[in-house]
């Protein structure tokens, strides 16, 4: 019998996660083993926010943006920009200097962590497929907020990340269903993070 080798691709959604790590702490992330390409329509927003993109041919680099722009996001299918990562964009979005838009046009109920964040101090609002989120610079405050799904949860840890106390996220089992050790990868490139069970 012939046997073929075949390896699986990186994920996308998992890399474009640590690179909006990078992005709302404002830091220099770089993000190795990936297909860049993949991440196209999600660089192309990171851009526009006034981050700058460092792209070599298995890794991308996110840089600090001197003056963080709002974004207008539409998600769309692939190559377009994911609805997996608008959750993410929102945690992002609310650092901005200005007012951002994001209208998910593939999934029902995707806005399920705006109420979480508006919990922490974010200025979000919502009109049918379509939030409307005004960017409040160091103004989100930690506090307990609750995973809904999967992108949920780590938009909620990224603002965890920039918010002035300690947060606390539960029902974090969302998380391991699209992530290998979330919490050991952002405490490696400097996150304060700690596992705990309920």
């Amino acid at each position: 019998m012939d046997f073929k080798s075949f390896k699986i691709i990186p994920d996308r959604i998992e890399a474009g996660t640590y690179l909006c790590a990078g992005a709302i702490t404002n830091s220099v992330v770089k993000i190795e083993d990936i297909i860049p390409m993949h991440l196209d329509a999600v660089l192309a927003k990171f851009e526009e926010m006034g981050y700058m993109i460092l792209k070599e041919p298995t890794s991308i680099t996110i840089c600090p943006a001197n003056k963080l722009k709002p974004v207008n996001i539409i998600t769309t299918e692939y190559p377009g920009f994911p609805t997996d990562m608008q959750a993410q964009f929102m945690a992002v979005a609310t650092m901005a200097d200005g007012t951002s838009i994001i209208d998910e046009k593939l999934f029902e109920n995707r806005f399920m962590h705006v109420s979480e964040l508006i919990r922490m101090g974010a200025d979000i609002s919502l009109n049918g497929t379509v939030a409307t989120i005004k960017g409040t610079p160091k103004a989100l405050i930690g506090t307990d907020v609750m995973a809904t799904d999967l992108r949920a949860s780590s938009a909620l840890v990224l603002a965890g990340l920039v918010a002035s106390e300690e947060t606390r996220v539960h029902r974090i089992y969302h998380l391991d269903r699209g992530y290998d050790k979330l919490e050991e990868k952002l405490v490696n490139i400097g996150a304060k993070i700690v596992r705990d069970t309920e």
